[in-house]
């Protein structure tokens, strides 16, 4: 018989059934190795990310380098403005709560082979995450460039381009060694006019840190204007689109020869100055012209369309003027005919005292038609036999020096029995007052007029204006 006191590695079962536990336990912790450990405390949060970069569940989360958990679990979460940002669980060691705040995250590659990893780096905040708390989208650093996206970069457009640069660049520089020697020996020249040029940036007086801030402000202020601007140069692209076009061999040419013409304008704009004074006088005393142009614009119109009718019937005309002025041209070799020129002009000169003196009774008073119209009216009433003269019968005052009988002086009154007489009235003719006295003078009751009445009177008569 065995005895109680006997060990239990003397039992083959118990043996093997605690190797295949051993081994079991192993393999699990093994395989959630990545994950954690089982039964180990862990400090949880979430991250927003606007990408996981190919981050499987497993990946290790650094902070300064150091292992300090492995991603738990990778999520999708639609916004609410139709875009998408991944949800990846973060499990850490409890040595790492609370993580500041103001901490921020990247997603990094730890190897070429596409192998990533959560890189956390520290802030300085004094308030931390929960367990459980969410990172926010802020917080997540650009998504470094994947090794795979540079190297598809040199596509065969870029190949092409870099073999033409390569090949410009290596033209550019052929047979010009002679001119880069030169270049180079007048660097160190340069270099040394260059610093105390930027030994004045550099100095706290000349402000240059609040330069730049002005330039951001300034491009804060024509943020709104951005729109505006882009269109004006889009605008550009096609305005200097269409000058491509004319721009060899017109646009060259004008810049070409825009320089001789700038000198010579330079030698004949003093030698212009006396025409644009006369000019900028002339345009000065036009003014009124001009004013009174635009009152008279609509009568110019119907004159030049009615001109332009009769200029297409001037041709026909001429022709037949031509004769007549083929006769006045020998009338005018005729030897008389200056003797009777000058007989009229004479005669002109001897009538124009008189004609100055008579045309203001006519052009300003109208009385010669005045005249010819009343003495039509003497003869406008008649029968079949005839007609007669029309008259009235007016009664002389009675009294002494009357109207109606011989007198030794004017008729001075009493009642009225006063003489009114204007043997020479004022017609505006030179030498008399401007005024039409004849048909406008009033009657002065109770006192002798003889001439002109007292006063002004109007310079227009009946039918005038």
């Amino acid at each position: 018989m065995r005895g109680r006191g006997s060990s239990i590695a003397s039992n083959p079962v118990l043996i093997g059934a605690a190797t295949v536990l051993v081994i079991i336990v192993a393999m699990f912790l093994s395989y959630n190795a990545n994950a954690g450990l089982p039964f180990v405390p862990t400090y949880q949060l979430t991250l927003e990310s606007p990408s996981a970069a190919n981050l499987v569940r497993g990946n290790e989360v650094r902070i300064g380098g150091a292992r300090v958990g492995a991603v738990d679990s990778i999520k999708a979460k639609r916004l609410e403005n139709d875009t998408s940002v991944a949800l990846i669980g973060l499990k850490l060691e409890r040595d790492v709560k609370p993580l500041p705040k103001d901490s921020t995250v990247i997603i990094r590659p730890k190897s070429a082979l596409g192998l990533k990893y959560v890189e956390i780096t520290r802030g300085s905040s004094d308030s931390g995450f929960e367990d459980g708390d969410t990172i926010p989208l802020s917080a997540s650093r650009p998504t470094p460039v994947e090794f795979d996206e540079f190297t598809s970069m040199f596509n065969d457009d870029t190949r092409t381009a870099m073999q033409e640069n390569l090949q410009g660049f290596g033209d550019a520089f052929a047979g010009r060694g002679e001119s880069v020697n030169t270049a180079l020996g007048v660097l160190p020249a340069l270099l040394r006019d260059i610093q105390p040029v930027a030994k004045n940036l550099a100095s706290p007086r000349t402000h240059l840190r609040r330069f730049f801030n002005e330039l951001g402000d300034a491009a804060r202020i024509v943020a709104p204007a951005a729109e505006s601007q882009a269109s004006l140069f889009v605008n550009l692209d096609t305005t200097f689109t269409a000058l491509d076009e004319v721009a060899k061999p017109f646009i060259q040419d004008s810049i070409t020869e825009g320089v001789p013409a700038l000198d010579q304008a330079i030698k004949s704009f003093p030698h212009q100055r006396p025409f644009l004074r006369n000019s900028e006088l002339l345009f000065h005393e036009l003014r009124p012209g001009a004013s009174a142009l635009r009152v008279a614009a609509p009568d110019l119109a119907d004159t030049f369309e009615n001109g332009t009718r009769t200029l297409k019937r001037s041709p026909a005309f001429n022709r037949r003027l031509a004769s007549l002025l083929q006769e006045l041209q020998r009338f005018a070799n005729d030897p008389v005919v200056p003797l009777g020129v000058k007989r009229l002009a004479e005669t002109l000169e001897t009538l124009n005292p008189t004609l100055q003196h008579l045309a203001p009774a006519q052009l300003q008073c109208n009385y010669i038609t005045l005249w010819f119209r009343n003495v039509s009216s003497l003869l406008s009433e008649g029968d079949v036999h005839g007609t007669w003269q029309r008259f009235i019968i007016i009664a002389t005052p009675q009294g002494n020096n009357n109207e109606g009988l011989p007198s030794s002086a004017p008729a001075n009154g009493p009642g009225a029995n006063y003489l009114h007489s204007d043997p020479y009235p004022n017609s505006g003719a030179p030498g008399q007052t401007k005024e039409c006295e004849a048909g406008n003078e009033p009657w002065l009751p109770g006192r002798k007029v003889i001439g002109n009445v007292p006063g002004r009177q109007p310079d227009r008569t009946e039918g005038t204006r």
